[in-house]
């Protein structure tokens, strides 16, 4: 197989996989792992993939904030799963902070029953919440993001600094071990950063799909986690990498 076809196929194999290895590139292609080595190198000066622990994934930079509307319908089932695997982690009594986003709405949907103190940036959640007498909630205030109808801003930050929470969960679009937390504004990811900040347990709630991908600020390095929830896609070899780290990885 000549060169030209074989980039081809990998990145064809890379379309339909989020993350791989190059064992899993010299199972689809035959050809031997110094050429796979090769051609990655030649596909990375490209610009065309990025490789990181474990594997490589296409170059999924994500540059705009994508909206609420735009991410309601992706991976309900996973997000589902990971709500209901974080929500064994509040007990009554707790405080707990909610970053905004459609997985942290799942995950609201989940605490109903509990009396707790949540603190959020996300408007939706703050006025689902209200609605259960025994649920105190705070909205950090500030200007409203209109992607993402939640509060950004010093305003906001300021108070996320200024408490001591049981449990913070932070939602994201992209995160990986190399580049760690990221979002495409400074302004987002600085909330996010003073979000977990003072937090006894501060749990990472992402879908498989999203890792690999990133954006270009970065909120916070994986190891400011204590825990990462995620779906049982994640590529085994990153799931180890995960645990390795000292992160307490649940796969829901």
């Amino acid at each position: 197989m000549t060169g030209k076809p074989r980039l081809d196929q990998i990145l064809d194999y890379l379309k339909s996989h989020n993350l791989v290895t190059v064992e899993k590139l010299v199972d689809a292609t035959t050809a031997s792992p110094a050429t796979i080595r090769r051609d990655l190198i030649k596909l990375d000066e490209m610009g065309l993939i990025s490789r990181s622990h474990g594997g490589v994934t296409l170059n999924r930079f994500i540059p705009t904030q994508p909206t609420t509307d735009e991410k309601i319908h992706k991976q309900q089932p996973e997000k589902r799963a990971i709500a209901e695997a974080a929500a064994k982690l509040v007990q009554n009594g707790d405080s707990v902070v909610l970053d905004a986003g459609t997985t942290m709405m799942e995950l609201a949907r989940n605490l109903t029953h509990l009396t707790i103190r949540v603190i959020t940036a996300d408007l939706h959640i703050a006025l689902f919440l209200c609605e259960f007498k025994q649920i105190e909630v705070t909205i950090i205030g500030g200007r409203i993001d209109d992607s993402s109808q939640s509060c950004v801003g010093e305003h906001g930050r300021k108070l996320l600094r200024s408490i001591n929470p049981d449990i913070a969960f932070m939602s994201c679009n992209s995160w990986s071990l190399d580049k760690g937390i990221t979002t495409p504004t400074e302004e987002k990811a600085s909330l996010k950063h003073d979000l977990c900040t003072n937090a006894r347990k501060r749990v990472l709630l992402a879908d498989s799909s999203k890792y690999g991908a990133y954006s270009l600020f970065c909120a916070d390095p994986l190891s400011q986690m204590t825990h990462v929830i995620t779906d049982k896609g994640l590529p085994e070899e990153i799931a180890g990498q995960l645990t390795q780290s000292g992160l307490i990885l649940e796969l829901a």
